[in-house]
């Protein structure tokens, strides 16, 4: 395939940019069917004219199909966009992106996704759809899958398209921020029941005080989940900002300012890491800790956006991911700041 691209860049360069455009616009149709034309030019930031030309010819390529309501993708449009979506990857060096990034960030895999999820929708659900092939070619025998909380980790969830009912899921920490659709708790009990599968939950705060903590340890059912959190055969994570998850976690500003000079640009799982992959700062919690990924069969970091470049190198060069899924644009930042060490 990579011969026959680089064939089509030497003799019809102008081919790529075509290619790109309708497979964004299959992409997004898909995520957000039905859609009109003007919401659509919208949320891929096209020229409507643009956009018209290009659904005209997918709709008379019977990609795509019109009614009162909008646009919707057809069969034959489904299976053009699998097909195209790995086209689309070779075209744009991706797979070389992957290799590059797992040689340097020391895992056994990388998956990049075309696109920006920090401004895409699209691109948000394709990386849940991603890490969701991931858990599904991981699961095996494994019956426990731990999930942390977060939007990426929600989309994850959601993503979710086969059984596995004797998988019980359950949250790698606490409760943390006051959004409930992107608590752990909620997002284990929305896989568990896409998987036809049972969850357990973990009824406990993050930012506990230690006198809290000693008293919250007592507790039979929570020693119960977290003993079977640190059994996962397949955890899920995302990644945070060390400023953005500081705050979340209500520190007051003296504390991220105390992050800002310590240099934390990453956060995962109460532990706030400098680009050297250094822990440098670290809150309590019920649930995993860094230093217990080791025991965990298969950890998938999800984590995307050019804006969490910094916090995604910070987390993967701290160590205890096995998979990152990540997106076009934080790959290529990532890259940048690898380079620039």
């Amino acid at each position: 395939m990579e011969k026959t691209i680089e064939l089509q860049r030497k003799i019809a360069p102008e081919l790529s940019e075509v290619i790109d455009a309708r497979y964004q616009i299959l992409r997004q149709v898909k995520y957000a069917q039905p859609v009109g034309r003007r919401a659509l030019a919208a949320a891929l930031e096209m020229g409507e004219r643009v956009v018209r030309a290009q659904v005209d010819f997918l709709k008379s390529a019977g990609f795509i199909e019109f009614s009162q309501l909008g646009m919707t993708v057809t069969e034959e449009g489904q299976g053009v966009l699998a097909q195209l979506s790995e086209y689309v990857r070779v075209m744009h060096g991706l797979s070389s992106l992957e290799q590059e990034l797992a040689e340097r960030l020391g895992l056994k895999k990388v998956v990049v996704i075309r696109g920006d999820s920090g401004t895409e929708v699209a691109v948000r659900r394709e990386l849940g759809r991603a890490a969701a092939a991931l858990l599904q070619e991981f699961l095996g025998n494994n019956k426990i899958v731990a999930v942390s909380g977060g939007s990426t980790m929600a989309q994850v969830a959601q993503a979710i398209y086969f059984h596995a009912p004797e998988v019980t899921v359950v949250p790698a920490r606490g409760g943390l921020g006051e959004v409930v659709e992107y608590q752990a708790n909620t997002i284990a009990a929305v896989m568990a029941n896409k998987l036809g599968g049972r969850y357990r939950l973990l009824h406990v705060p993050e930012g506990l005080s230690a006198e809290a903590m000693e008293v919250v340890g007592r507790d039979a059912n929570i020693r119960e989940v977290t003993q079977m959190v640190r059994k996962a055969g397949v955890l899920l994570t995302g990644i945070g900002q060390a400023d953005a998850m500081a705050l979340r976690r209500g520190n007051s500003p003296e504390v991220v300012e105390k992050l800002t000079k310590l240099g934390a640009t990453g956060e995962t799982f109460g532990h706030y890491c400098n680009l050297e992959g250094k822990v440098v700062y670290t809150t309590g919690g019920v649930g995993l800790s860094l230093d217990e990924l080791a025991g965990i069969g298969h950890v998938i970091a999800v984590a995307g956006g050019r804006d969490k470049a910094e916090a995604i190198a910070a987390v993967t060069a701290a160590g205890g991911q096995e998979v990152l899924v990540t997106d076009e644009a934080a790959a290529s930042a990532i890259q940048e700041i690898i380079k620039s060490q």
